[in-house]
This record gives C-alpha cells, sequence and structure tokens, in this order.
C-alpha cells in the first residue's frame, strides 16, 4: 500500500495556505460560519472542477466515497449539499479571485522560464473575452437578450507561457471596449485583439503611454495612404503602407500615423487587413503576432471543454462567480503541472489522466512525468 498522500492533496498543496488564510480574514469570509470553513469551500469546488462533477450531489457524493483520504485534503467531514450551495451563494467570490492572483505569481515565475516564441522582448499580451451561456428562467438575473441569459468572462492572456494575466466577469451586455478602456499596460507592451476592440481613442491613448497594439482593420475604415514600405521577397505580404485617418471623428481622435498591413490567408483564402502603430517590426512579423492571438482562442475553448463553466452548481450570481474563479485557479494549477512536467502534455490530456488519478495514491512529480509507471508497491520503493 502506497502510503503517501493522494494525487489530489498533492496538487493542493501548491496553493499557498498562510496566504488563502490571510485572504479568508481580510474579506471576513467566515462571518458567522458554523463548521464549514472556506478552505473546504474550495476544496469541494476545485473537486467540481477536476472530477467533472455536474452537480452538489456529485461533489459530496464523490467526496464522501474515499472518506479516509479527506484527512489529507483539510477536510474534517463531506459537507452536505445544502451547506456548500449557502457557501457559494453567501460567501465572497472575491476570496477566490484573490487565490488566483496568488498562484498566478508562482505560474508567472515558471512561464519566465519557458522559450519564447518571438525574438522581440516586448511582453505580447491579448484581450478577449467569451459569452457563457445561462438559462434565463434560472439565472434571471443575466439578462442578455429577450429570451437568452449570459455572462461574459473578459480575459488578458500573456503569451509568456499562455496564461491568463487578468480576468474580469460581467453581464453580457458589457462591450468588450467598455472593458480594454479601462485597462492599463507598460510601455513597450504590445497588445494584440480583434476587430470588436477597434477604438481609435484608445488607440492614440495607447500611443501616447508607449503601448503597441495589432489588430484588424475595419472595412469602412477612411484613410490616406503617406507612404509604401518595401515588402519581403517572400511570404504572405501583400501590402504594407503608412497612412493616417481621414474620418471626421476618426482623424481628431486619432491623429497619428498608422500602419496598414494586408496578408494573405492560405488556409481560408482570403485577405486580411491589420491595423498597427508599430512602425518598425517586419511586417511578417506583425502577421505572426495576429496569429498568435489564436492561442486565446484556444484557452476559451480548453477552459470550457475541461473544466466546468458551462453547467453551474449554483443560480446566484455569487455563486457563478465562484465557480468561475474556481476554474481559472483550475486552469492555472494544470498550467503549473504542465510547465514542471518532463513530457509534453496536452491540457486536456492532463485534464483527463488528472481526473482518472485524482484520489489515487501516487507521487505526483513522478507520475507527471511517467504517467504509465506501475505504481509502487510500498512507500519504501517509492523513495528509492
Amino acid at each position: 500500500m502506497v502510503k503517501v498522500a493522494s494525487v489530489f492533496a498533492q496538487v493542493l498543496s501548491l496553493i499557498n495556505r498562510n496566504d488563502f488564510s490571510k485572504a479568508v480574514y481580510e474579506l471576513d469570509a467566515e462571518k458567522a460560519a458554523k463548521g464549514f470553513r472556506c478552505w473546504e469551500q474550495f476544496v469541494c469546488m476545485l473537486f467540481c472542477h477536476l472530477a467533472s462533477a455536474d452537480s452538489l450531489r456529485e461533489i459530496c457524493g464523490g467526496l464522501a466515497s474515499s472518506m479516509g483520504k479527506l484527512v489529507h485534503l483539510g477536510i474534517k467531514g463531506t459537507p452536505k449539499r445544502s451547506t456548500l450551495s449557502y457557501a457559494n451563494s453567501h460567501r465572497p467570490w472575491q476570496l477566490f479571485e484573490n487565490v488566483f492572483y496568488q498562484l498566478l505569481g508562482q505560474a508567472d515565475v515558471l512561464a519566465s522560464r519557458q522559450k519564447r516564441r518571438f525574438r522581440f522582448k516586448n511582453p505580447l499580451v491579448s484581450i478577449d473575452s467569451t459569452t457563457i451561456d445561462l438559462c434565463l428562467s434560472m439565472f434571471d438575473w443575466a439578462r442578455f437578450r429577450r429570451a437568452k441569459g449570459a455572462v461574459k468572462l473578459h480575459l488578458m492572456l500573456n503569451h509568456q507561457g499562455y496564461l491568463p494575466g487578468w480576468a474580469l466577469i460581467t453581464d453580457g451586455k458589457v462591450h468588450d471596449v467598455k472593458v480594454a478602456q479601462k485597462l492599463t499596460f507598460a510601455p513597450g507592451t504590445i497588445v494584440v485583439a480583434d476587430k470588436a476592440y477597434v477604438d481609435y481613442e484608445l488607440f492614440s491613448r495607447w500611443s501616447g503611454e508607449g503601448v503597441w497594439f495589432v489588430t484588424r482593420a475595419k472595412d469602412n475604415m477612411q484613410y490616406r495612404v503617406v507612404r509604401r514600405l518595401q515588402l519581403p521577397g517572400r511570404g504572405n505580404v501583400v501590402l504594407d503602407e503608412v497612412i493616417v485617418l481621414t474620418g471626421y471623428y476618426s482623424s481628431q481622435r486619432c491623429p497619428e500615423e498608422l500602419r496598414r498591413i494586408v496578408v494573405w490567408d492560405g488556409d481560408n483564402e482570403r485577405e486580411i487587413v491589420l491595423l498597427t502603430n508599430h512602425l518598425d517590426f517586419a511586417a511578417s512579423t506583425i502577421g505572426r503576432i495576429y496569429k498568435d492571438r489564436w492561442q486565446i482562442e484556444l484557452f476559451f475553448k480548453a477552459i470550457k471543454q475541461n473544466l466546468k463553466i458551462k453547467t453551474f452548481v449554483g443560480t446566484s450570481e455569487n455563486a457563478v462567480k465562484v465557480q468561475i474563479w474556481t476554474a481559472l485557479i483550475c486552469i492555472l494549477l494544470l498550467k503549473i503541472l504542465q510547465m514542471r512536467s518532463r513530457i509534453s502534455w496536452s491540457l486536456s490530456n492532463l485534464s483527463a489522466m488528472l481526473r482518472f488519478n485524482l484520489l489515487g495514491y501516487r507521487e505526483l512529480w513522478r507520475w507527471l512525468d511517467d504517467p504509465f509507471q506501475e505504481p509502487p508497491a510500498s512507500y519504501d520503493e517509492q523513495l528509492l
């Protein structure tokens, strides 16, 4: 018999309990608590995501079926469904937002050691949002359209390690540009966004702050060509020119010179018109920067496919935000495991294999490097 803690307990050890307790104290999150601590709520919600539980019944039943292993998780006993439901509805979701940013610092250290995909040293980030559909009859606070409910997850993805660097949950009606207008970036940062973020006043502010942007140009953009730049001898760049905006409002809001680059998308057989304020990079580099924006779409796909943010175990606004923030914590945990492993895990495979071994007694780091090895018969053998 292997006498180490379960894989789930070893994953939980990546969370700093002192920082967690400090966040609980600062938010007074356990006010009037009667035995059910925030840590136990946190463990239940991580189990929801990592074990792919669809309901409170499955969360509590799954933990109850492994009573002998709960002591390693820091849980005194199996919570009741009503207790967990009440905690999700009333305890501040900001607690898990704080835990997310605490864990992000640990993940950033590992990501900084990863190989860069581009030669330049500027920070490269993408901003985008994804809509999470909700049933309006059950989530009546999340009215999006006449017969539809939704919330939006706004996210900034750092391309060094492809980690979520910032997140915000709003109702489905909030426009992406409204959120982007409140963001600030360090000078030298390259921000990549799709056509939904085109705001010439915002672009002018970023240019004044030394922030670069790469985006898609709108079809109705009015401009005048200042000069054309030399095209590379090979590649998919069709046109490279410096322009100024000539529209009545756009020229007032953004008087700076911009760069219009047309690249050929061979996969979809179409031209893509890019707009940027970076006049020094090669046009092919600008094209590859925008192409790398697809990673934020893959991130949204991964979190929706592998974690529980499409079906919710609570219907209140607080419970929904608790579940989304704990999902973001889970994706950071998976990213940390992925970066510390010696083999190339995909997030989907790692999530599935972790789910199969979640309450098994395996040494986590050895299992990550060789998941198909036969587990040792005793703890002494595992130490050899």
